[in-house]
């Protein structure tokens, strides 16, 4: 079946195997000859012109329309010389067959009726019933190229198999690059925003605790440098468990179901209101929306998340306000966050070297939403954001 399957002309061993077969016809002709009664039994010149067919078989796969005219040169005077007509039968077929496996069927059968017309018009002039004795057999000829032009069609449909499956698989393998990276890409964003909000809180508590410390140390306020230490405490206890969530997709070993954990959503806004709160902002939540998909919810969660981050770290006031909207509406949630901070916000060219406008954009680009952010109307910072909401069955958002 490889065999019959692998194109001649790029099989192993091509030139070693035509020579065994142009030996094989060699011998076959040669019996003919000697046992077949058809024609007189060839003298000197056709045994020459009999082997001599046989010769350019051994390149029948590079050339295979130039060895067929040189087996046609050559059998032609073997005719005409009234020599037994059936020896070259198997060279020339082994011709024929190469032309119809390796050509263009068009080109195939122009070429058989070509060789057909040659060798009727050489056996009419040798001796008519030699021709029509070859008129009998022209059904040998038509299925020896039918046989090649078949097998080339069954070529070509098996490599037309093997190429789709190699592209499939190729597809499938650059599907799981792209998921692996998108995978990346969420766990970095997800340790991004952990981690720039945990930080910033620890480091406002901290500072809190060490201004108390230093304020008055003869009047050392105990309970509020405790609060301050548990706050950092309680800031430390959940982010490692949000931390352990998060990386649980990177251990290997799992079974198939899904390691990511539960993600977070409009659920938790109160407690990223609270943190900000302990951080010593004022923070106004405003929450108008409900059955928020899954998706929806996490991005808005982490948009919410580090907007609040940015607020605390470049608010630049003791007094700062940060005002969190999210409501649902044509078929959207809309985040607002706005603050009435000094600061700018983070850097948003890309100079300042951080990742939070761009980590959530990136939120609201995996959702298919928009997010705008940069100065306030009134000053401070601003950013808002539009999350699409998937259609239910009923045609709902």
């Amino acid at each position: 079946m490889a065999a019959i399957i692998r194109d001649p002309r790029s099989a192993p061993h091509a030139t070693r195997n035509d020579a065994l077969l142009a030996l094989t016809t060699a011998v076959a002709g040669t019996a003919m000859a000697l046992l077949v009664d058809d024609g007189r039994r060839p003298d000197a010149l056709g045994w020459v012109l009999l082997l001599a067919l046989q010769v350019p078989l051994v390149w029948r796969r590079r050339r295979p329309m130039f060895v067929l005219a040189v087996v046609v040169a050559l059998v032609v005077p073997y005719h005409a010389l009234d020599n037994n007509h059936s020896a070259p039968t198997p060279a020339a077929f082994v011709a024929l067959y190469t032309v119809a496996v390796t050509g263009r069927p068009l080109r195939t059968l122009l070429t058989g009726m070509t060789v057909l017309a040659i060798s009727m018009t050489v056996m009419l002039t040798v001796d008519t019933k030699q021709a029509i004795e070859l008129l009998r057999i022209f059904g040998w000829i038509i299925a020896v190229l039918f046989v090649g032009i078949d097998l080339r069609f069954y070529r070509e449909y098996v490599s037309a198999i093997v190429e789709r499956a190699e592209r499939a698989e190729r597809t499938r393998e650059e599907e799981a690059r792209r998921r692996v990276a998108e995978e990346r890409l969420r766990v970095a964003r997800d340790l991004h925003d952990l981690l720039a909000h945990t930080i910033t809180l620890v480091g406002v508590q901290t500072s809190v605790a060490a201004h108390v410390l230093a304020a008055d140390p003869d009047r050392l306020d105990r309970t509020a440098v405790a609060k301050a230490l548990d706050d950092i405490a309680e800031t430390c206890r959940t982010a490692r468990g949000e931390l352990r969530t998060t990386l649980e997709v990177l251990r290997e070993g799992q079974g198939a179901g899904d390691t990511r954990g539960p993600l977070p959503g409009l659920a938790g806004l109160p407690d990223l209101a609270e943190t900000a709160r302990v951080a010593g902002a004022k923070v106004e939540l405003a929450v108008r929306a409900d059955a928020v998909p899954p998706a929806v919810g996490a991005a808005a969660y982490r948009i919410v998340q580090e907007a609040l981050t940015n607020a605390v770290r470049h608010g630049g006031r003791e007094d700062l306000t940060v005002r969190v909207r999210l409501y649902g509406g044509e078929g959207a949630l809309r985040v607002e966050v706005t603050d009435d901070g000094v600061g700018i916000g983070e850097d948003t060219s890309g100079d300042g070297g951080g990742f939070g406008l761009v980590g959530m954009r990136e939120r609201a680009r995996s959702v298919g939403g928009t997010l705008d952010a940069g100065p306030g109307e009134d000053g401070g910072f601003r950013v808002s954001a539009v999350l699409p909401l998937p259609v239910n069955r009923e045609g709902v958002r």
